[in-house]
């Protein structure tokens, strides 16, 4: 009788290697390995003979890049997500991607079951499941950190870092750097740890060489260096006059970004689950893109529709982090969000220095701002008459007027 497949979502980090030894004992079955190609660069390397090495009967690593970049990141940014008024959502909108990718791949394989190795406590594991339930409902999950068995075996990662060197599982965590990362085009994030004390500075001198996609500010270069982004319908399509597919758009911002100190953050966030988590993260190329992409509405977006649109960020926002990508509020949010960028052309100037993004110039086809309106001078095009804005001032003062002659102020 055929043994059961299993599709695992490995990265070959410390969590996955040893939860895909594990399954292959635990289950009996057949480990399918995927890693989803979202931007690690050389964290790839050597990945496929590891996994084999460690039991996979069969490997996926399919470069989902560009999908990850078009279909993905830009229609976040065009929404002007960030969660909790700081993180730019890199893990989070990651996760619908692989779930998806995963769901093929167990139909292909004829798998019935998927696994992860998201924690019991963390936000990935909600995420991972979300989409799946979304996209196929039938498919089942194993999640090895909710089993009985698994967490009475590894209580945390000292003992997987030992289980790892028992059967020769090479891992990047020791127990000098115990924390986990998680790199991707947007971003690389830093948990767990040494950082779960949020007191602790990794930006310190004796720290700072935790960090991957950025040199540190006071690092930076003293010369500022000045960027032009050009934008289409909301979605960056250039930069300083090169036409760039959105792969392209993140790999050149994430240099400059990086190369200048640019996108760090540390924070205290709240888990979907209930608890504070403290996490710091890299966003180089994404903190420059989300910079530019406001200065471009600015300019270019009716102010009602703007406001409608910002009043919904903290939603849109919750659902990407909660993992509700695929669901029918985010995809109905997007299509308001669609609507929002049909004139959000044109383009915006920045300059960038020692981890300050500065504006320095923006322009449009389709600019709604006229200078000849808004001139303190007089005005040529006669369409604003001072003297209108005493009625409107009356009426918008009624209420006041009323309000404080009745609360007896």
């Amino acid at each position: 009788m055929a043994k059961e497949k299993i599709v695992l979502a490995y990265s070959g980090g410390l969590d996955t290697s040893v939860i895909l030894k594990w399954l292959k004992e635990t289950y009996d079955a057949e480990i399918i390995a995927f890693t989803a190609d979202i931007g690690q660069k050389d964290e790839l390397d050597g990945l496929e003979a590891k996994a084999l090495a460690t039991g996979a009967s069969k490997v996926y690593i399919d470069d989902l890049r560009d999908e990850f970049a078009s279909d993905f990141i830009f229609p976040m940014f065009q929404a002007g997500a960030f969660y909790e008024g700081q993180y730019l959502l890199g893990t989070s909108i990651a996760r619908p991607l692989i779930a998806k990718r995963m769901v093929d791949i167990a139909r292909a394989e004829g798998a019935t079951i998927i696994a992860h190795g998201a924690t019991g406590k963390g936000n990935d594991q909600v995420r991972f499941e979300l989409g799946v339930a979304a996209l196929a409902p039938d498919i089942k999950v194993i999640a090895p950190w909710r089993e009985e068995q698994f967490r009475e075996e590894f209580p945390g990662r000292a003992e997987m870092i030992a289980y790892a060197e028992k059967h020769n599982i090479p891992v990047q965590a020791s127990a000098a750097k115990p924390y986990s990362t998680d790199r991707n085009l947007l971003h690389i994030s830093f948990e767990s740890g040494m950082l779960e004390d949020p007191w602790f500075d990794p930006s310190s001198d004796e720290n700072k060489d935790m960090f991957v996609l950025s040199v540190a500010p006071e690092d930076a270069p003293d010369q500022s260096e000045y960027v032009e982004l050009s934008f289409e319908a909301g979605n960056c399509t250039a930069i300083n006059g090169e036409s760039l597919t959105p792969l392209q758009v993140m790999d050149k911002l994430n240099d400059l970004g990086g190369k200048h100190g640019i996108g760090r953050v540390d924070m205290v966030e709240n888990r979907f689950v209930g608890m504070k988590s403290r996490g710091v993260y890299e966003t180089p190329g994404g903190t420059i893109l989300f910079s530019a992409h406001r200065k471009m509405e600015s300019l270019t977006m009716d102010r009602e529709v703007m406001n409608l649109r910002d009043s919904l960020i903290a939603k849109y926002s919750q659902l990407v982090y909660n993992g509700f990508w695929f669901a029918p509020e985010r995809l109905a949010l997007q299509a308001l969000v669609l609507e929002s960028q049909k004139n959000v052309t044109g383009t915006v100037r920045l300059k960038l220095y020692k981890g300050n993004i500065i504006g320095a110039g923006v322009q449009s086809p389709v600019s709604l701002y006229n200078p000849e309106i808004a001139t303190m001078e007089a005005d040529p095009t006669q369409a604003y008459d001072q003297g209108d804005a005493t009625g409107f001032i009356r009426l918008n003062a009624l209420r006041l007027k009323v309000g404080t002659k009745y609360s007896g102020k």
